[in-house]
């Protein structure tokens, strides 16, 4: 095969967080409750604060997508090649010591 391939991954580090919830459970809690209340109900009384339908959260680390090019006859090894790619620029730190492929598309 010849031609190229773009390769995007991010890094993956210990603290990184992925957490779905719903908007349900986010207005169960006392201390959003009362967030939201002083902010947008400040000073009134016997106020609600409710959802009308059912709307999902997702709280997660932001990642910068990294890129490069590299021979579609590598494709076997991009785990690798991408890996290589952070020590290189220096991406992997104490804390990151892996990546995450994100996209693969082909390049003429």
């Amino acid at each position: 095969m010849e031609g190229m391939i773009k390769v995007s991954y991010t890094v993956m580090c210990k603290n990184d967080v992925y957490i779905e919830l719903e908007l349900k459970q986010l207005l169960e809690n006392e201390k959003v409750l009362k967030a939201i209340k002083s902010e947008f109900a400040k000073g009134l009384r016997n106020i609600d604060v409710q959802s009308s339908t059912p709307v999902d959260i997702l709280i997660k680390s932001h990642k910068t997508v990294f890129e490069f090019n590299a021979s579609k006859n590598d494709f076997a090894d991009l785990l690798e090649l991408a890996e290589e790619d952070a020590r290189k620029h220096k991406r992997l730190r104490k804390e990151c010591e892996g990546v995450e492929l994100v996209d693969i598309v082909t390049v003429d």
